[in-house]
């Protein structure tokens, strides 16, 4: 009986997480209202207060699972690969990752330029440590060789995040029928030329 409850609330709890998702992506934050994001789901209202206190700490644990998943994704990615295969299999990652949450990858995007919002630290700390996983694998690149010695990893690391998040939506938004192999190879072309210079 535990089970079967425990598992509903996992499922409650991502049928909230998808509906706040689409909603604030398409409307914004601000416009979103808890009776938005129950309707959506298909629950009461009250389901959703049983599940996060606020829309914001919704919102803060949607952030949380969302950016959970990307870094976990980047860390299988790179496991055991040599540094320069490893980048492409970020870059892989990405993409394949925002090709499945589109709309997360949209309220990513618009979110971590708004420095006013109560979940700013929480999404800082967030994104740093996906950051980190691409970071370590630049290090590995510097190390070996395979990228120069001269190269500011965090700042090569977060231009990764950032140039991949910002190409994979712009592919998706207006070049959706482009193979991903070809934005793949895109974006690695654009990586391996400032790693050159």
């Amino acid at each position: 009986m535990t089970d079967g409850r425990s598992r509903r609330r996992v499922d409650t709890r991502q049928r909230l997480f998808e509906a706040a998702v689409e909603l604030i992506a398409e409307q914004g934050f601000s416009a979103t209202t808890v009776d938005d994001i129950a309707a959506r789901a298909g629950v009461a209202k009250g389901t959703v207060y049983y599940n996060f206190e606020s829309k914001t700490v919704l919102f803060e644990e949607l952030l949380r699972h969302g950016i959970g998943l990307l870094t976990a994704e980047f860390r299988d990615a790179v496991a055991g690969l040599p540094p320069r295969e490893a980048l492409a299999a970020l870059v892989r990652a990405e993409l394949d990752y925002i090709r499945r949450y589109r709309a997360f990858a949209q309220l990513l995007l618009s979110e971590m330029w708004r420095t006013n919002r109560e979940w700013q630290q929480t999404l800082r700390l967030l994104r740093g440590e996906a950051i980190e996983v691409i970071a370590e694998t630049v290090r590995a690149g510097v190390a070996s060789g395979d990228l120069p010695a001269d190269l500011d990893v965090r700042t090569a690391s977060s231009a990764l995040f950032g140039v991949g998040l910002v190409v994979a939506v712009d592919w998706l938004v207006f070049q959706p029928d482009r193979p991903i192999e070809d934005v793949q190879e895109a974006l690695l072309g654009i990586v391996r030329r400032v790693a050159q210079t």
